[in-house]
This record gives C-alpha cells, sequence and structure tokens, in this order.
C-alpha cells in the first residue's frame, strides 16, 4: 500500500487543502483521492494521523450527514446519561438534516438510529430520546398562537408537578416545530413569570433536568448552548477536546460565528484566543483554520 507520500504526513498541507473547503469540496477531495490510491482518504487518514487533530480531520472530511451517523453511533456505545450529543443532534439540525442523518446512519450501520438510541438508553432518557432522533419536524415560520397558550399551560402544570417525564412534556419539545416551540416557551415567560429553564432547575443535580434544559436551549438558542459546551470544554482542567472537535467540526460551516460573538460576549476572550491558549500545534492551527472558515 502506498504510504502517503507527501499527502497525509503532511500535517501542513491537510490544514490548507481541507481547512478550507466546503462540504462538496471535501466531497471531490475525497473522490480524487480513492481513485488515485484506491482506497478512501479516511482510513489513510485514520493510520496516518493519530490523535486529537486526527479526529477533526477525519470528522471534518466526512459529508455533514455521514458526521452525524457516526457521532450519533459513537454516543449511543457510550451513552451515559450525562451525554448529550444525541440530543444535540436531533435538536440542532434542520428537520430535513437529522432525516439525512438517519438515511446515512442505515447505510453504515445496517440498523437504525432509534433503534440504537433505544436500546443504549433507559428511563425518562429513552421517553425523550427515542422521540427527538425520530422527529420530522415541520419547518416553517407559521405559529398557532391558541396552540402555543395551550401547551404553556400544559408544560406549567407538568412542570409545577414535577413530572418531567410526562408524555406531554416530551411531545411538545420532540414534535412541535421550532418556531412553535418558541411561541410557547415566550408565551410560558409572559404567563407565568418565570423562563421554563429557571422552572426546570429546582434541582441542578438531576441529569434529566440538564437534559431537558438543554434541549430547550438547542431548540431555540443554540448559539448559547454551543457557547457553553465550548466553554466547559475548554475551561476544564486539561481541555474536553471531544467536545471542542465535535463542536468545531459540526459547527463551522453552520453557525461558528455566532457561536464565537456569544462565547466572546459571555467570556470577554475572543473564541481563537481561548484556543491558543488551551491547544498546541496542528490541532490549534485546523481549529483556528475552520473557526475562521466561510463557506466559500
Amino acid at each position: 500500500m502506498n504510504d502517503l507520500e507527501g499527502w497525509g504526513t503532511n500535517e501542513k498541507l491537510i490544514i490548507s487543502i481541507l481547512g478550507h473547503r466546503n462540504a462538496a469540496q471535501r466531497k471531490l477531495i475525497r473522490q480524487t483521492y480513492a481513485e488515485t490510491y484506491g482506497e478512501d482518504l479516511l482510513k489513510a487518514l485514520d493510520r496516518e494521523l493519530t490523535n486529537d487533530f486526527e479526529r477533526l480531520v477525519v470528522l471534518w472530511s466526512l459529508d455533514p450527514a455521514e458526521r452525524d451517523a457516526y457521532l450519533a453511533n459513537e454516543a449511543t456505545k457510550r451513552w451515559t446519561s450525562s451525554n448529550q450529543v444525541l440530543m444535540e443532534i436531533a435538536c440542532t439540525r434542520s428537520p430535513q438534516q437529522l432525516l439525512m442523518a438517519r438515511q446515512a446512519y442505515h447505510a453504515r450501520y445496517k440498523k437504525s438510529l432509534e433503534e440504537d438510541v433505544g436500546h443504549h438508553t433507559t428511563g425518562d432518557f429513552r421517553k425523550l430520546l427515542v422521540p427527538l432522533v425520530s422527529s420530522y419536524r415541520y419547518d416553517g415560520d407559521e405559529v398557532n398562537m391558541t396552540l402555543a397558550k395551550a401547551e404553556a399551560k400544559i408544560l406549567h402544570e407538568k412542570i409545577s408537578e414535577k413530572a418531567y417525564g410526562h408524555e406531554d412534556l416530551i411531545r411538545i419539545l420532540a414534535t412541535r416545530s421550532k418556531a412553535q416551540v418558541n411561541a410557547t416557551l415566550n408565551h410560558y415567560k409572559n404567563e407565568f413569570g418565570n423562563d421554563i429553564n429557571k422552572d426546570l432547575k429546582t434541582d441542578p443535580k438531576d441529569e434529566f433536568l440538564t437534559i431537558l434544559r438543554a434541549t430547550v436551549k438547542c431548540l431555540t438558542r443554540p448559539e448559547k448552548y454551543f457557547e457553553k459546551v465550548l466553554r466547559l470544554a475548554i475551561n476544564k482542567r486539561g481541555t474536553d477536546e471531544g467536545a471542542l472537535t465535535r463542536v468545531v467540526a459540526t459547527r463551522a460551516e453552520v453557525d461558528m460565528k455566532f457561536i464565537s460573538e456569544e462565547y466572546q460576549r459571555r467570556n470577554s476572550i475572543p473564541l481563537d484566543r481561548a484556543i491558543v491558549k488551551d491547544t498546541t500545534g496542528d490541532y490549534e492551527k485546523m481549529l483556528l483554520a475552520l473557526i475562521g472558515h466561510v463557506e466559500a
């Protein structure tokens, strides 16, 4: 097997080529590579690169739907009650993107995402996550205000009763369009005085409440959710490279600009500076290339 002379081992070249390409261009690079060397670039990269840099490059080289399928599969296999990756994928992608990720999951793993999620999760987490990953929400802006009022009331009742895993609460969060959820939660705040996430904070140690709050954030203000993931990843003693890599690879072509703005607003330091302080070498360079990545 050829040993990727001047390709794989040259991290600088990888950063300059892949770091500034969009999804369509990355696909083309992969095809050309496969035709030239008779194997998938990802297999090659797997052998040549180790560590955080490797993972970032591999995730970035994947088509977004394949990448989501890969991350979701990994999350089912390593699932713990504090793992929010499945919820993150289900709630921050568009309905069409989630559908494509589920199709990519079928193609790659020969089973469905929802059956794996159902198999690996338990209790209230399963009750929430299976409908979230199975959902195909309406994607339009239309809002039914009568419904928003009625469902805000249902949410308030269930939360007051501490019935956090109640099927109606989950049904509303898992099936309504993002516009409808927003209208419902705005009404909740106007009618009952509190932001819903404040009412879901009664027990800071309850991990189901934590994922419910994160679900609300992902559906309504994803940039706030991702800012917090980055803040926790960077500020941890010893950076949480897994989370940092995931957010940068999955959001670079989506809303990284808003996440960066939110990060600077919240932490009074630009995101790229925080990354430079906390990472080194090729990994740092690739992260910076992707954070500055603008759709070509």
